[in-house]
């Protein structure tokens, strides 16, 4: 997929996950935040959305609003999101299901406009890689669009059992495609031992090495699992636990130039 006319000159990331719940959003905002306070002014991107809610200004996306204000990112809310869709389905379904076809041009500007004001631009994915976002071209995916864009990519995996064979597949996939993997950020990473004084899953003490041994790839933080109720990035809350540990990485070293 092409975007025409699409030529980013800040430096980036693109923020994907090996699946939808995982903790994108998340990660998002407290990067958007830890970069903030090393005094860089912070542009985010969502360019597509599904399960939007319908406010009297149009449909809004809660995530947008949640990684707008983390980066204090002061441009309209339609412009960090410009597609879309209120059915909580992918986003080319929900595009079939409304019959609103797929604007690359909405996001070409989009994009344009906020790295106009920005230093850096996180752009973060909506589901995993193969989400589909085109209704007329069902085999466009959310990884045509982070080609297109040409950012590395950071990948965000929950910590748990299963994550070593999933995000070894999104790695995969990424390299295949050609893009640059940024590294992996592992979510709600839970290592101490349980009330009943063993540890319930003892994957999360070797999976950041053995994925580093098995793809090459850097685990560049591990966000500990919070209260539910202390990670709300929606409502403008986040446990200062997720904060400090996205914190402890030098991110500017892995934001990188648009290909």
């Amino acid at each position: 997929m092409e975007l025409e006319g699409l030529k980013l000159n800040i430096p980036g990331l693109f923020i994907t996950a090996t699946g939808t719940d995982v903790g994108k959003t998340v990660v998002t905002c407290a990067l958007a935040s830890v970069l903030r306070d090393q005094g860089m002014r912070v542009g985010v991107s969502k360019p597509l959305a599904s399960g939007c809610r319908k406010d009297r200004e149009g449909l809004v996306c809660p995530d947008t609003e949640a990684i707008a204000h983390f980066a204090d990112c002061r441009v309209p809310l339609e412009t960090i999101t410009p597609i879309r869709y209120r059915q909580p389905l992918a986003p080319g379904v929900a595009a079939e299901t409304e019959n609103i076809p797929f604007d690359a041009e909405a996001i070409v500007k989009s994009l344009h406009h906020i790295q106009d004001i920005s230093d850096c631009l996180l752009v973060e994915g909506a589901g995993g890689l193969y989400v589909p976002i085109d209704a007329e071209h069902p085999k466009r995916s959310m990884l045509d669009l982070i080609v297109a864009i040409g950012y590395p990519v950071l990948i965000v995996a929950d910590a748990g059992l299963g994550t070593l064979n999933h995000t070894t597949m999104t790695i995969k996939c990424l390299k295949q495609a050609g893009c640059k993997v940024a590294g992996v950020v592992f979510n709600r990473h839970e290592p101490d031992a349980s009330s009943r004084g063993k540890l319930e899953d003892p994957s999360m003490l070797s999976n950041a090495r053995w994925l580093k041994r098995m793809t090459g790839i850097d685990v560049l933080a591990v966000i500990p699992r919070c209260d539910p109720a202390n990670v709300q990035p929606h409502e403008g809350i986040l446990d200062q636990a997720v904060i400090d540990a996205v914190g402890l990485f030098y991110w500017p070293d892995r934001l990188g130039a648009a290909k």
